[in-house]
């Protein structure tokens, strides 16, 4: 059964790429068939991974938006990942799927299509980098998705910014998946060395009521090198504290996967009165 993963938040320079790329190369490793979906119009992702989007004729606008089937987009990687790219021609993608019917399940039917087209050969894991907005391309994410996982900063703790991603999340369950779980926060650019980042750390569970996910992401300037190689951090710096957390939190969330996956609830229904 495929996994499919939101890594979300609105807030920019949360390491939230950094952490699909990252996620992702470490699934692979564990051998797990991975697909990455670049759902951001700057398209960070697919230059990360050593794709100058410029040079794409084909990306996920024209999967969401034209129908194309997936197969006819996604790249092969590197890292030994699959990539549906992105280009700047997403930035078209929320106003043309504003005033679409269903736009909601653009993502899901896209993925649902691949997963039968591949058939016993479907993907483990599907990971999606949302971009940094509530729009239409998040909603339709957590649409698609199992679970949510959401990084944030350990400097700079944005508590209206995770309310309103949480407040998006419980709209999202009542009306298009009610299946939809918040897999924690995940804390990154995290430096021990300060007692702030500390402090932010101790108290993001009980000021979320949310799992954190472990180990915290340690800050690294090996982070920002890596997308110059156009390769995760993984294969650029593979015994770097950063990478290895990376693995650590892959290995937690393949165990985190394996649990039973909430039914929807069923509306009761009132009996009818006897006579």
């Amino acid at each position: 059964m495929t996994t499919t993963l939101a890594i979300a938040n609105q807030k920019g320079g949360v390491a939230k790429t950094t952490t699909v790329a990252s996620l992702g190369a470490a699934l692979a490793e564990l051998g797990h068939r991975v697909l990455l979906v670049d759902l951001d119009p700057q398209a960070c992702l697919t230059f990360s991974l050593g794709i100058d989007p410029e040079d794409l004729d084909l990306s996920v606008h024209h999967v969401l938006t034209k129908g194309l089937d997936p197969t006819e987009v996604i790249i092969e990687t590197e890292d030994g990942v699959d990539l549906l790219p992105a280009t700047i021609e997403l930035a078209r993608a929320e106003a043309d799927l504003l005033t679409r019917t269903g736009r909601e399940h653009v993502i899901k039917s896209a993925i649902e299509a691949l997963e039968e087209d591949l058939g016993d050969e479907h993907y483990d894991w599907v990971l999606l980098d949302c971009p940094p907005s509530l729009g239409v391309l998040t909603v339709a994410a957590l649409t698609a998705a199992n679970g949510v996982l959401i990084p944030l900063q350990c400097e700079t703790l944005s508590h209206r910014g995770v309310g309103q991603l949480l407040d998006t999340v419980h709209d999202v369950r009542r009306f298009t998946n009610r299946k939809l779980e918040v897999w924690g926060v995940l804390p990154t650019l995290y430096d021990g060395r300060t007692n702030h980042a500390r402090t932010v750390l101790e108290t993001i569970s009980d000021t979320y009521d949310l799992e954190v996910v472990e180990p915290p992401i340690p800050k690294t300037i090996k982070f920002a090198e890596a997308p110059a190689a156009g390769r995760s951090i993984l294969a650029t710096s593979r015994s770097n504290k950063g990478a290895q957390a990376y693995r650590e939190v892959a290995a937690n969330l393949v165990v985190r996967a394996r649990r039973p996956r909430p039914k929807p609830a069923r509306k009761s229904t009132p009996k009818p009165k006897k006579g």
